[in-house]
């Protein structure tokens, strides 16, 4: 039998829904508008990329540096848009025959990530004829979703919620702010972030409503769950990373010292874990939800995990 929410839940997937309504995009008609992409500015902004640590690169050697980030950037949030529809959509069904207004977020929500999917693939494929060949992007969206899928929903939730809250404080913190990116880009992830301001807000909600159902060991089962999903996307992210320096460095037009060429490997995987786990896990409401969550000692495990992550060299 499936209750209805509470009235305080019910009014919060409510307000998501008109919220929706009001911002939803197209891709042809509001983003790209016929324009291209200026490989004269950069894509990913210093905040993001790290470009400044890396002093020995002229000026346009960092925007080269932050055009294979941003590269990645996008198809990195194509490939977590793979898994994050379909758990939607499968929650989706534990409201079909109860509360309705909750039924239509989830189905807007993952109609959103479908549309979010083919944006950025069509920005891969005009990245793609404008850059240098050899770019690699590792990972296969498939195969990570199947992997991450395989997991407890409050695991995958708790991802999910860490990435789509990241996605907004990278907008509001690093990519509004900057006047020096390529126009379309930026539009890009401003018409992104109107609509996944609405999904990290679902993302909460549903993450609470599943660990509601959980006894006390099948969270810390979960917890293990998320620190080994973690640890996975730790993995993808030293695999392109490694990628996207060795294609800096064959494309930027000179040949790099060794010491130069080690910077740009441990900065390229710096900046990574910065974008995809450090700024998700310091995020200040991220923290909130997951500590309502998660006792000291499950805590304690979580925060054991990331410490070699995030305190490594490569990892600062």
């Amino acid at each position: 039998m499936h209750a209805v929410l509470p009235d305080t839940d019910t009014g919060r997937y409510a307000r998501c829904v008109d919220i929706s309504k009001r911002v939803r995009w197209e891709i042809d008609r509001d983003v790209f508008r016929g324009r291209e992409l200026d490989f004269a500015k950069k894509f990913l902004p210093d905040g993001l990329s790290r470009v400044r640590d890396l002093a020995f690169l002229s000026p346009e050697e960092r925007r080269l540096a932050s055009q294979i980030q941003g590269r990645t950037y996008t198809n990195m949030f194509g490939l977590v848009e793979r898994f994050i529809s379909v758990k939607m959509l499968e929650l989706s069904r534990d409201h079909g025959l109860g509360d309705q207004v909750a039924f239509e977020a989830l189905v807007r929500f993952t109609d959103e990530e479908l549309k979010h999917q083919e944006l950025f693939r069509r920005l891969e494929g005009m990245t793609a004829a404008a850059m240098a060949p050899g770019y690699v992007f590792a990972p296969q969206p498939n195969d990570v979703a199947h992997v991450v899928l395989g997991r407890s929903t409050w695991a995958v939730l708790g991802l999910t919620c860490h990435i789509e809250l990241f996605t907004l404080a990278h907008y509001r913190q690093a990519i509004e702010p900057d006047a020096q990116l390529s126009e379309l880009w930026k539009d890009v992830f401003l018409h992104h972030w109107l609509e996944e301001s609405q999904h990290a807000i679902l993302d909460e909600l549903e993450w609470r409503r599943e660990d509601a159902r959980l006894t006390t060991e099948q969270r810390d089962a979960a917890v293990t769950d998320l620190i080994e999903l973690v640890g996975a996307v730790d993995g993808i992210l030293q695999v392109q990373a490694a990628a996207d320096s060795e294609y800096f460095m064959a494309v930027c037009g000179r040949d790099l010292s060794r010491g130069e060429a080690d910077s740009v490997r441990e900065g390229f995987l710096r900046a990574y874990r910065w974008q995809y786990i450090g700024s998700g896990v310091s995020d200040q409401r991220f923290l909130e939800v997951l500590g309502d969550m998660v006792d000291e000692g499950q805590a304690a495990r979580i925060h054991a995990a990331l410490r070699p992550i995030l305190a490594s060299p490569a990892g600062r």
